[in-house]
């Protein structure tokens, strides 16, 4: 479906959940990868996961520091020439209720869920504009759209990305780039597997379709819109979250 060999596709959060099945699917493609994990060891297992070919590349960057995010695209810049297509998929969470939140756990969930996403992007859109062609394509969450109680730094920084996708794509839509946002809902990840079957149950009782995504319900449609076939999709928010959200 989708030609992308010889490209260089960047993945950032690329050890997690999401991360890992991102990977898996497009080291089916024969694309030039380039997966950041937060840690040596977290790259480590992904390697052990995934594959270990010539055009896959594992970096361990700390996305929450501005210099780690523009030395590590500079490098990639030097090395390789630039990115065609980025998936900012990197996020994490400091969950406290808003009145008890401290500020370097408001700042830290900014830093890795939205600045290094919009440094990942000014440093590689100049190259995809000269190129006249480029994919970008950022997770978000159906937070975002529907709020979540003690989660506000997260859901301010999902929301804030929305935006960014909107405007960003209207800047470029005459230089054959696009960018495109996933909301996904609950999906069946590390992150959910610490939760209680009781909690499991309450989550999946809203959901019309009673169940949690998989992490490829979210990189099969990754996949979708960076390749041609989706040529005329840009500043799109897509939810992808069993029907319990609907926009």
């Amino acid at each position: 479906m989708n030609n992308l060999e010889n490209l260089n596709i960047l993945i950032t959060g690329a050890s997690g959940g999401i991360g890992t099945s991102l990977s898996k699917t497009f080291a089916s493609t024969n694309a030039n990868l380039f997966l950041v994990g937060s840690t040596e060891e977290k790259i480590s297992k992904l390697r052990d996961e995934v594959l270990h070919r010539d055009n896959i590349n594992y970096f361990a960057v700390d996305l929450s520091q501005r210099e780690n995010v523009s030395k590590f695209c500079d490098s990639i810049i030097e090395e390789y020439g630039g990115i065609s297509v980025i998936i900012n998929n990197a996020g994490i969470t400091e969950d406290s209720i808003f009145m008890r939140m401290s500020d370097s756990a408001w700042d830290k969930v900014f830093a890795i869920n939205l600045n290094a996403s919009m440094l990942i992007c000014r440093k590689f859109i100049r190259g995809m504009i000269k190129n006249k062609w480029g994919r970008i394509v950022n997770i978000s969450s159906v937070v975002a759209s529907t709020g979540n109680p003690g989660q506000s730094n997260y859901v301010a920084t999902k929301g804030a990305l929305n935006g960014l996708t909107k405007s960003l794509a209207l800047e470029v839509a005459t230089r054959g780039v696009t960018v495109n946002c996933i909301s996904p809902g609950f999906i069946d990840t590390a992150m959910t597997a610490k939760l209680t079957d009781d909690q499991k149950l309450k989550i999946t009782e809203r959901i019309p379709m009673g169940r949690m995504g998989t992490g490829n319900d979210i990189s099969s449609l990754v996949l979708f819109l960076v390749g041609n076939e989706a040529s005329y999709i840009t500043g799109q928010n897509i939810h992808v979250n069993g029907g319990l959200y609907l926009p």
